[in-house]
């Protein structure tokens, strides 16, 4: 008798390991396929949450099969105890490992309302968007300019929500008195700026923050960025560069920035100056002027006189030999290796063409026929405002 209940119970346990095996398996099975969501969702995560409340929340919206299995799947994977407050872009068919991954690594929230400020050369603009997960497009609600308009309702209160997320994006060309002066304006940062950082030297870039940041902290991440930047610039120059530093670089890039708004033409700009340096001739460019005049202190705002031109500063380059001593802006990483790495052209000179670009030329002659045709499309333009 106890060989037949020896038997039976071995039998039993081995019918039961291999059930469990199975219900395992297609637990598993079901963790790592494909999941229920057949159109994207923002997935909000408060702080104070838990995987439970999240589980059901997630399976209420068609994104998990089963709350339950997706808990199991979180405490087997040990990151029951990570989630993380934010809001989420669950992307169609996300499996729930995915999806416990999404709300466990820590990083930035993907989705939701974001507000951005943006500093451009010549304004500041805070800007409220929001994702929408169906087109994974974000639809702006308001921008305004801060210390200029009136602050919108709207702006006031998804700044105190929770699960905002906050960023600054710099535009290339900006000035560090500019950027200084546009983050004491932040109401969402904490803290004083003492000496405005180095021309130059604040990478335009877009920076994440929170409530209550520093803004020093701030400048240093993006101080940080930015000589990393150069350094990669520098280590990738060509080798007959007529460059002694990469602070010389820097300079350059500068210039190549505020002459030019036109991606492609960064080059082509580049090897202009870079071929003035080598044959010895001034730059003669007008930002450097302007720069002279500011001191990069705001936007000059008017043309420049003939005067201004042949005024004596460390900058006008119509003046000076070479390169001015310091940077004029805050260069991006593009004008960086376009200093470090220029086209090969025969250019000296160039002018705008009417189109938001520039024409290029390799003789006198030639630079004078386009500069008159510039003249001839101002006066045909202001000829048509007149009209107007």
């Amino acid at each position: 008798m106890w060989r037949s209940i020896a038997s039976n119970a071995m039998t039993f346990l081995i019918v039961a390991l291999f059930v469990l095996g199975g219900v395992i398996l297609w637990g598993r099975g079901q963790y790592e396929s494909a999941g229920p969501l057949d159109q994207a969702i923002c997935l909000q995560v408060d702080r104070g949450s838990n995987f439970r409340r999240v589980s059901v929340d997630l399976e209420k919206q068609g994104a998990v099969s089963s709350a339950s299995l997706f808990r199991i799947g979180a405490d087997y994977a040990d990151k029951s105890s990570q989630l993380k407050a934010g809001s989420f872009l669950v992307e169609p068919g996300a499996t729930m490992e995915e999806i416990v991954e999404l709300v466990t690594q820590g990083g930035a929230s993907t989705c939701g309302t974001e507000v951005v400020y943006r500093i451009g050369v010549n304004r500041l603009s805070a800007q409220v968007r929001e994702l929408d997960p169906t087109t994974n497009r974000f639809v702006e609600l308001v921008e305004f300019q801060p210390g200029v308009e009136e602050t919108p309702a709207v702006y006031s209160e998804i700044k105190e929500a929770q699960d905002t997320r906050f960023r600054i994006a710099l535009a290339e060309g900006v000035t560090s008195w500019q950027i200084v002066t546009a983050l004491r304006g932040m109401d969402v940062l904490n803290g004083s700026v003492g000496e405005i950082p180095p021309e130059g030297a604040l990478a335009p870039n877009s920076y994440e923050v929170r409530p209550g940041d520093e803004r020093g902290d701030v400048l240093a991440q993006m101080q940080e960025q930015q000589e990393l930047w150069v350094a990669a610039a520098w280590e990738a120059r060509d080798a007959d560069l007529p460059l002694n530093s990469p602070e010389e670089l820097l300079t350059l890039a500068s210039i190549i920035e505020k002459e030019t708004g036109v991606a492609q033409e960064r080059g082509q700009v580049a090897s202009v100056f870079v071929n003035r340096l080598n044959r010895g001739m001034r730059l003669q460019t007008d930002p450097t002027v302007i720069y002279g005049i500011t001191k990069g202190q705001g936007v000059l705002g008017r043309g420049l006189r003939r005067s201004e031109l042949r005024a004596a500063t460390p900058w006008n380059t119509y003046v000076i030999e070479g390169l001015p001593p310091t940077p004029i802006a805050n260069p991006g990483r593009a004008s960086l290796m376009a200093a470090a790495q220029p086209e090969e052209t025969p250019f000296v000179f160039f002018v705008a063409d009417g189109t938001g670009g520039h024409a290029f030329a390799e003789t006198l002659d030639e630079h004078n026929s386009n500069v008159a045709r510039w003249r001839e499309i101002e006066a045909e333009r202001a000829a048509a405002g007149d009209d107007g």
